[in-house]
Parts: structure tokens; sequence; C-alpha cells
């Protein structure tokens, strides 16, 4: 919020002003902070909010949120104050949005707010399993130690991010670039070479006239499927956003043939992963999956948390509820009853997640190695197909003409 104002200084001396702030009362403790007397204070909005249009270019990206919490970890654990550390921490950083955020969660700290509770006026920046772990953090008396280990959540969720990325980068460039080539040869290319046998009035080959006829199809139609292919990607997209199309999507995702099985392992490793973190700072269990069930990216896993959630809070513990679906692996819920009869719970599912992860990451190569062949194998066939219909359409000619 934006803030005009009129205050006294030490000195007496009457000064106006304008200011950024969470809220009136957060305003007027800046000010006084600052050694200003307030006079008046008035809310307004501004025409044009150039901080609003600067922060939508510099979103904050999870690596700028790794590296805010391992500094942070790190100045606390030299023994720095809480408002110190965020202030040396808001004039190192360059992204606006994230400047602008530590600013205001020092802010709210100096007005005697917490860190985790400062935090949690924040979700874009902070999602709740962050600032609930950092409450946890703040009871036990381990915040640096918390910190560091939010970190490591989250890079790990950015390292696997950018493993598949990565992965599917070169097929995408090359079925972009395939389809392209394609489309301009069967769409400029081709008719060229049609009017050509035409005007020669020979008998083509049976593949140059199917060639022949697939090129004349999109050119008479080949606009109106781009357009009808972009219909149906957006409407099917607007489907997605739903919670029924969400749901349905999320379903088909994991009975893919062989991305299912990668899509679930992802979503197990995460939610091994949370479980373990939040049972180490010591959150009770049910808060704990209510954390797992918000951190699912597919709606059908979320559900199936949510039932055994429902089922822990009735005595049923985690093990025999995850046994009773078919959705988590027999070493899931293995791992599982051995933590909760040990008391080794954060332990035996960081076990899990770290199994999980590598599996996922030894099948998600081993399909990158397979789709790379298979895309160059069909862009061969098709090409190949083009020219030998071309060259047996030419030789077709030349041979009637008796050269």
């Amino acid at each position: 919020m934006e803030f005009n104002y009129v205050a006294y200084t030490e000195d007496k001396r009457l000064v106006k002003g304008k200011l950024s702030a969470t809220s009136e009362e957060a305003a007027i403790n800046l000010l006084s902070y600052g050694g200003y007397q307030v006079v008046n204070l008035k809310s307004f909005t501004p025409f044009f909010n150039t901080e609003k249009l600067a922060a939508y270019f510099s979103r904050i990206q999870p690596r700028e949120i790794i590296m805010f919490s391992r500094q942070l970890a790190l100045l606390l654990e030299t023994g720095t104050d809480i408002v110190a550390s965020l202030e040396l921490l808001q004039s190192q950083v360059t992204n606006r949005s994230l400047k602008k955020v530590i600013g205001e969660v020092a802010s709210d700290i100096r007005g005697g707010s917490s860190l985790s509770a400062a935090l949690s006026k924040h979700p874009r920046a902070f999602p709740e399993i962050y600032h609930r772990t950092i409450a946890a953090g703040e009871q036990g008396g381990n915040l640096d130690i918390v910190l560091r280990q939010m970190a490591d959540h989250f890079e790990r969720g950015v390292t696997t991010e950018k493993k598949i990325k990565n992965a599917l980068t070169y097929p995408f460039i090359v079925a972009f670039v395939a389809v392209i080539v394609i489309g301009i040869l069967v769409t400029f290319v081709l008719p060229t070479f049609t009017s050509l046998y035409t005007a020669f009035g020979s008998d083509l080959p049976p593949a140059t006239q199917i060639l022949i006829s697939v090129s004349d199809w999109f050119s008479h139609y080949g606009l109106y499927m781009l357009l009808a292919l972009l219909a149906v990607a957006v409407l099917g997209f607007a489907y997605i956003k739903t919670p029924a199309g969400k749901y349905q999507w999320d379903s088909i995702m994991l009975r893919l043939p062989v991305l299912g099985r990668i899509n679930l392992l992802g979503e197990l490793s995460r939610c091994c992963r949370i479980i373990s973190l939040l049972f180490r700072v010591g959150l009770p269990l049910p808060e704990i999956m209510t954390m797992s069930i918000q951190g699912s990216n597919n709606k059908v896993v979320a559900e199936a948390l949510t039932g055994i959630q429902q089922e822990l809070v009735r005595g049923e513990g985690l093990s025999k509820p995850m046994a009773r679906s078919k959705l988590f692996l027999p070493l899931m819920v293995q791992m599982t009853g051995v933590g909760e009869e040990t008391g080794n719970l954060d332990n035996t599912l960081a076990t899990v997640a770290d199994s999980y992860e590598m599996e996922a990451d030894d099948r998600t190569s081993s399909a990158v190695a397979l789709i790379q062949p298979a895309m160059i194998l069909i862009i061969a066939l098709v090409v190949g197909f083009i020219a030998v219909s071309m060259v047996s359409a030419m030789y077709s000619i030349y041979g009637q003409m008796g050269v």
C-alpha cells in the first residue's frame, strides 16, 4: 500500500512524504522507527504504479528463495539479529520484488510479528509449507537448521525440474524443426512440382499420387486444421483449469505407458520428502498430511492422501491406509510401517524419497534415450517418403519422354 504522511522530525521540523507499507500500522511503525512523530497518514492509489509493473517483470524465482534461506541461516548462526540479517539481505538482493518482500517482512518483525507470521503474508514468495516449517523451527529454537532444510527441500525440486527440462529440450527442438520443415515442403515446395507433373500429363507412381493428394489437402485445408487444433488446445487448457478437468488430466498422466510411472515416482518422492522434513521439525502428523496434500501437483494423489489423513485421524496410522490404496508402491508402504514402529519415520521416508528420485531419473534418461532415435527414425521415414516420391515421379516423366 502507498501512503502520504505528515510528521514531525526529532528536531521538530514538519515534513511531508510518501512511503510503501503492508498496512497503516506498519507505516506508522516504519515512521516511528525512523524517528518521526506522525501527524497525518492517508493511503492512496497511484494512477500508474511503476512498482507493480516492475514487480511483474521481476518475479521471485525458487533459486532466489533457496539463496535467501541459506544466507539467512548463515547470518542467524553467527548470532546476527533477525532484523539486521534481513536488512543486510535486502541490501544485497537485486530482484525488486524480493527486495520489497524482505523489507516488508523486516518491518513486520519490528512491529512485533514472528518471522513465520511475517512470511505468511507473502504466499507467492513463501508457500505455506515454508512458513509452517519456519514456525516449528522458531518453537524448537533451531531456526537456522530449519532454514537450511527448507533450502535443501526446494533445491531438490528445482534440480529435478531442471533435469526433466534439459532431457526434453533436444527432442522438443528436433520435433519442432521437423514439423516446420515438413510443413514447408508439403505446403509450398510440393505444389510447384505438382504443377510440373500436371503439365507433362504423365502417369505418376502411386507414392507420388498419395503425396500430391496430401499436399493438395494441406494447401486447401491446412489453415483450417491449424485453427481447429488451436481451438481444441485452448478449450483443452480451459477444461484442465477446472477441478474435474484437472483430476481427469492427472489421472491420465498416471496411466501413460512410460511417463505414468515417472510421474507417480515424482509425486511419491515429493510426498515422502515433505513428510520426512516436517516430521523432523516436530509438526503433528495430521498437519503434516495437510501440507503433503497441498504440496502435491496431482489431484489423484492428493485425493488419496486426503483419504489417508482421514483414516489417520481415526487412529489407523499411515502404513495401513497406504496399503489399501493401489497408488502407493510397496517400498513406501513397508518403509512407512517400519518408521512408525521404530519412531524413525523421517529417516525411513527420506531414504524412500532418495530411492524414488533415483529411479525417476533413470527412467527419464532411458525414456529420452529411446525418444531421440525414434523421432529421428520417424523424421527420416517421412522425409525419405517425400524424396522417393518426387524422384520416382521424375524418373517416370523421363521414361515417358524417352530420355
